[in-house]
């Protein structure tokens, strides 16, 4: 039962209404006030104030402020005015409903307005913060192409400076050529001019002159052809370099690899691999009729129904070995599992049952209803009674008609719900 505060007082001004209300040995937050133009309330348990105003107020711009349990507040009138009473006397008892009905409808309405804006502003900012993440990306992608761009200048003028030093080396190869062919025709020319004179003096014939000429001609080829010679260097020797490198199993550099780690892994890849022969050396051993998959299933049925569920178990898991795509297998061997009390087992086979009967449809469905059931039937049996409805209200969704799983998933909520209250 609320106890309603009457003992508050109040003044006021032409433009505002200053009201005390006391609040004592209560602790007063925002959210126990409650204002709109014409309404105001304040409900702190076991305190209750109330009060439908005389005139309508700014309920924007007036304020509450908690001090010493006691609240003041500070309401802006509306209109210039002075008021008779603080709250409206001797009204209407329907008027004074609907305008308590119209303050709640306005204080929902403003709370949607601000939510909307609130939304609004969060959209806003959000946006603001795209576009400046998107700016500063664009800037820091400008300086990075920037600074490839002034790296590929500079790689390229050090480029040049070295093409371009390369190139006077060799016009100063080629002077220093020239300079030594220059000098070598002199010497031929001095020669010639000595041997010419020399004939000459010594008055010779024709014939000795011309055999002289011949001599003098064919040193100069010489000279030419040993100047031609020296100006090219002699071609490099052939030969063969021989690289070997070290065995690796994996790609990676061995200064980037973990060792141990690659070790260990070799060594479970050859532990599967002597795991998969002994496998098909067990297999090479059977007989023709026992390498069918549907033949081992049929004799797994068999031994399920005269209650020899071990012997079910390794028939299906034969059966499996030899091919692991049939979802039967799996849903048959949850079956024994779940009669073993296997049931983490029966919720493993049920899983991949579910996984291999892919796309749902039609013909797979009584398939599928077993699965859920059974895995849900494992989960109730472990106590996870939220995990096994789920699978039961997922067979249901299968099988609407299905009264059985009705009455099991109705079961299971009264066990949920029974649950829920002794907690």
């Amino acid at each position: 039962m609320p106890v309603w505060v009457r003992d508050y007082s109040w003044r006021q001004t032409d433009t505002a209404v200053f009201l005390s209300l006391p609040m004592r040995g209560v602790r007063v937050t925002q959210a126990n006030i409650f204002c709109t133009d014409q309404y105001l309330k304040v409900n702190v348990p076991p305190f209750l104030f109330e009060a439908i105003l005389y005139a309508p107020i700014d309920d924007t711009s007036s304020t509450a402020k908690i001090r010493n349990e006691t609240i003041f507040f500070t309401l802006y009138k509306k209109e210039v005015a002075m008021w008779e009473s603080l709250v409206m006397e001797n009204g209407d008892k329907e008027k004074m409903q609907r305008i308590r009905e119209n303050a709640i409808i306005k204080a929902q309405e403003k709370a949607d307005e601000e939510e909307k804006s609130k939304a609004v502003t969060k959209r806003e900012h959000k946006k603001y913060a795209l576009e400046a993440t998107m700016k500063l990306e664009e800037t820091e992608r400008k300086r990075i192409e920037n600074l490839k761009e002034e790296e590929r200048k500079k790689v390229t003028e050090e480029l040049e400076r070295w093409k371009e030093k390369q190139r006077n080396e060799e016009k100063q190869r080629r002077i220093q050529r020239e300079e030594e062919i220059r000098r070598e025709r002199k010497l031929i020319e001095e020669k010639k001019k000595q041997e010419i004179n020399k004939a000459k003096t010594l008055n010779a014939g024709t014939s000795k002159t011309r055999s002289i000429s011949t001599r003098v001609c064919s040193s100069e080829n010489i000279f030419s052809g040993k100047l031609k010679e020296e100006s090219f260097p002699a071609p490099r020797s052939a030969g063969t370099i021989k690289i070997s490198f070290t065995s690796r199993v994996f790609p990676t550099a061995l200064r980037e690899s973990r060792v141990a780690e690659e070790e260990e892994w070799l060594h479970k890849q050859a532990e599967a691999r002597r795991a998969m022969n002994a496998n098909f050396s067990e297999l090479k051993d059977l007989n023709e009729e026992e390498k069918n998959p549907d033949w081992l299933k049929d004799k797994g049925n068999k031994m399920f129904a005269t209650g020899n569920y071990l012997a079910a178990v390794n028939a299906y898991n034969l059966a499996i070995l030899l091919n692991n795509k049939i979802p039967v297998l799996y849903l048959n061997r949850a079956a024994c599992h779940l009669k073993l009390r296997n049931l983490h087992k029966t919720i493993e086979d049920s899983s991949k049952a579910l996984e291999l009967l892919i796309p749902p449809v039609s013909d797979n469905a009584d398939a599928r209803v077993k699965a859920y059931v059974r895995r849900g039937t494992a989960f109730c049996q472990l106590e996870l009674y939220a995990e096994g409805l789920q699978d039961y209200e997922a067979a249901l969704k299968i099988d609407p008609t299905n009264k059985t799983l009705e009455q099991d998933a109705e079961k299971i909520e009264h066990i949920i719900h029974g649950t829920a209250q002794d907690s």
